[in-house]
């Protein structure tokens, strides 16, 4: 049994304002080429489908044109929600499209906790593939009111406990959690204290775990527990990162392979470091992929005026600009030894602005900040 594990598409995400929607739609018909070359039975999507719970019009249209494309070529696909989109909305007709063999996962509600698996057969016998969505302890309380649920842990472990399993047969969970111990990267939602976490002897039931939330393709605990990775790096933190799916084959009960399948991205996350002079010296960038979406730090003792604009007249995809100099590290050590106690509202949300935007506050929208600020501290006092 072969099974294309892929998450966190995030369809419809901006990258520092920019629109990665031709990226994603570039990426999923790579995809689809990886289902044509490896022929896998079913593609299992860990969550995360959208970036927010209401996407816009063309990421609902690029999904329903990958699960179009996948279920014309027979095969079968289990889809669950994550924590950045709506679970009712992602189900949405999931009655109706289980008959074209797209499994969709809703929430679980007190009268039923999850749908039946989806389940396939292959030489060994069945294999039954479960779809877990996002849950928070809330979700599962409500669920089974009476269990005893504190913990992300406890809440997986119940809804597991309930469900029919055949510990005979093989069985994978598709689900979208932060597993204990996995390695997170800065495009992911972090909760305060790692309250998220889940221990992974709560999938010990399952024969392959298959996972979403995580950036990172990586296994956690044993080798069957696996995050297959975004397909498109979301943060310059990725930069470097392989990127894809995962191809999983089941054998017999208590067998299996997985390996990476890279998928190469329309346009790459790349960081480039120097002088303004270097950068735009025709013989230091040409012939190389100006294009991608990049993160420039200049090293420049003095502020180039107009840095963004001028830059991106030969890389028109800059999405990041800052600077490493004698200022910037004095800055930077300035913050360590001074704490927020001792700077003024004023110099934070300056700072604030410009990390946010790569540059200043002008001067007209400063006055409207200290005015705003006076008016606020006027209505406390």
């Amino acid at each position: 049994m072969r099974l294309l594990h892929m998450a966190d598409l995030h369809l419809g995400k901006k990258l520092n304002e920019a629109s990665l929607i031709e990226d994603q739609r570039f990426i999923l018909t790579q995809a689809l080429a990886a289902v044509d070359r490896e022929q896998p039975d079913a593609v299992l999507l860990a969550g995360d489908i959208y970036d927010k719970p209401v996407p816009p019009a063309e990421a609902v249209a690029l999904l329903d044109d990958f699960l179009t494309a996948l279920a014309a070529r027979g095969c079968k696909t289990v889809v669950i929600s994550g924590n950045h989109e709506s679970a009712e909305r992602l189900a949405f007709g999931a009655r109706l499209l289980r008959a074209q063999g797209v499994a969709l996962s809703a929430p679980p509600q007190r009268d039923r906790l999850l749908p039946a698996p989806l389940t396939l057969s292959d030489a060994y016998g069945p294999v039954h593939l479960w779809g877990l969505p996002f849950v928070k302890p809330a979700h599962v309380r409500a669920a089974l009111p009476d269990e005893p649920v504190e913990t992300y842990t406890d809440a997986l472990r119940a809804l597991i406990a309930h469900l029919p399993i055949n510990p005979a047969e093989r069985n994978v969970l598709v689900c979208h959690q932060f597993i204990t111990g996995g390695a997170r990267s800065e495009s992911e939602d972090i909760p305060v204290g790692g309250l998220d976490n889940v221990d992974a002897s709560v999938f010990d039931a399952f024969d392959y775990v298959a996972l979403g939330h995580l950036h990172r393709a990586q296994r956690v605990g044993r080798e069957a527990v696996r995050y297959a990775g975004s397909p498109l790096a979301y943060s310059f933190g990725e930069v470097g990162d392989v990127k894809g799916a995962l191809l999983t084959e089941l054998g017999p009960k208590g067998t299996f392979a997985v390996r990476a399948v890279p998928l190469q991205p329309l346009r790459a996350l790349r960081e480039l470091r120097g002088t303004y002079e270097a950068l735009t010296l025709r013989a230091n960038y040409q012939g190389t992929a100006t294009d991608d979406y990049l993160h420039i730090t200049l090293t420049d003792e003095y502020d180039v005026p107009d840095a963004m604009g001028k830059l991106r007249v030969i890389y028109p995809n800059l999405l990041k600009l800052d600077y490493d100099n004698a200022r910037t590290r004095r800055d930077m050590l300035s913050g360590l030894t001074q704490g927020p106690e001792q700077r003024s509202p004023e110099a934070m949300l300056d700072d604030f602005y410009a990390l946010q935007n790569n540059r200043p506050l002008d001067a007209a929208a400063h006055a409207y900040a200290l005015d705003a600020l006076a008016a606020c501290w006027e209505e406390r006092t």
